[in-house]
């Protein structure tokens, strides 16, 4: 059965701003994921370049672009919508894998699915 697992403060979330990374169990690997919060709204994604898989930051929990409107990898410039992770421009094979979120009372989850899941240790 999926869950809502916690992630954060709502206000730890600032519109194009730093990311809030955690970590999953992505079809039985770990891997980095983060949430970010565009326009209101927030979304997370897998902390993996869909053009080659490695980590997006360019640094720390920093994902957007100087303008503040895209998503970007650091290593080879792919950018990505930060609604939809649906790559727009460089060398981007598919999409950035989304995870579901959702806010609630002043907080924000993430939502397991069949193949993400929480990390055991």
């Amino acid at each position: 059965m999926d869950e809502k697992v916690y992630l954060c403060p709502s206000s730890a979330l600032e519109d194009s701003g730093q990311a809030v990374p955690f970590d999953v169990n992505f079809e039985g690997m770990t891997c980095k994921a983060f949430a970010v919060r565009y326009k209101g709204a927030v979304h997370a994604y897998l902390n993996r370049c869909a053009h080659i898989p490695m980590e997006m930051d360019y640094l720390e929990n920093r994902f957007f672009d100087e303008s503040g409107k895209w998503l970007m990898c650091a290593t080879h410039g792919a950018v990505y919508a930060p609604q939809t992770g649906q790559c727009v421009e460089g060398p981007c094979r598919k999409n950035l894998v989304k995870i579901d979120l959702n806010e609630s009372n002043g907080n924000v989850y993430w939502h397991t699915t069949h193949n993400l899941k929480t990390l055991i240790f």
